[in-house]
């Protein structure tokens, strides 16, 4: 029932909110790289670039469309707008456009992402919910049975102490002077075992 408290790092809760930045800059940096070993006004690296775009963009189409698997189209879109932002940037001579790209790819990664995080958020609290639920549901038929068993326990205990009481209770009375066994067999109550002790002998 008890589970391990695990402490994570900030930099754990850090970085899934820093990755779509850190993926659209290393996108424009790598562009820029492009661009200063040759790319800058480069038809074939245009060209290049623009067939692997609308490649990635008709798979992502395809993937919603006819599979309707929303992670490989989200992977194909996502390729798409990184391929065209990185030939922006290798592309153009200045750093305006691909700045402005950036800025914009990097709105729209936050505003996808926080849709899947706002969803992850949810399933998580649901589950959560529900484990605490069972835990909550288990615990009560824990402290049932706990007070069943008691229950038992001092019925057995209730009833070993009458036992001794009532043997004690027939010692004495065996003990007193001018007690009949005969008499009390007669009444029809059970023979004692000290009647039938003295019988045998």
């Amino acid at each position: 029932m008890n589970e391990p408290i695990v402490a994570h790092h900030w930099l754990a809760h850090a970085l899934p909110k820093a990755a779509p930045a850190i993926a659209t800059s290393t996108v424009l940096i790598l562009g820029r790289i492009w661009n200063a070993n040759g790319a800058e006004h480069s038809v074939g690296n245009a060209a290049l670039i623009v067939v692997l775009a609308t490649g990635a963009a008709a798979a992502g189409t395809c993937a919603a469309g006819r599979l309707g698997d929303s992670v490989i189209a989200g992977t194909g879109f996502a390729a798409a707008g990184g391929l065209a932002l990185a030939g922006v940037a290798g592309y153009s001579d200045g750093l305006s456009l691909p700045l402005l790209l950036w800025a914009l790819a990097t709105t729209v990664a936050y505003g996808l992402a926080a849709r899947y995080w706002r969803t992850d958020r949810r399933e998580t609290t649901a589950h959560e919910r529900h484990i605490t639920e069972r835990r909550e549901e288990h615990a009560h038929v824990e402290r049932v049975e706990a007070l069943r068993a008691g229950a038992k326990i001092e019925v057995a205990r209730a009833g070993a102490a009458y036992a001794e009481q009532l043997a004690q209770a027939l010692v004495t009375r065996a003990a007193l002077p001018g007690f009949d066994f005969q008499a009390v067999e007669a009444a029809g109550l059970p023979e004692l075992p000290s009647a039938t002790a003295s019988k045998e002998h």
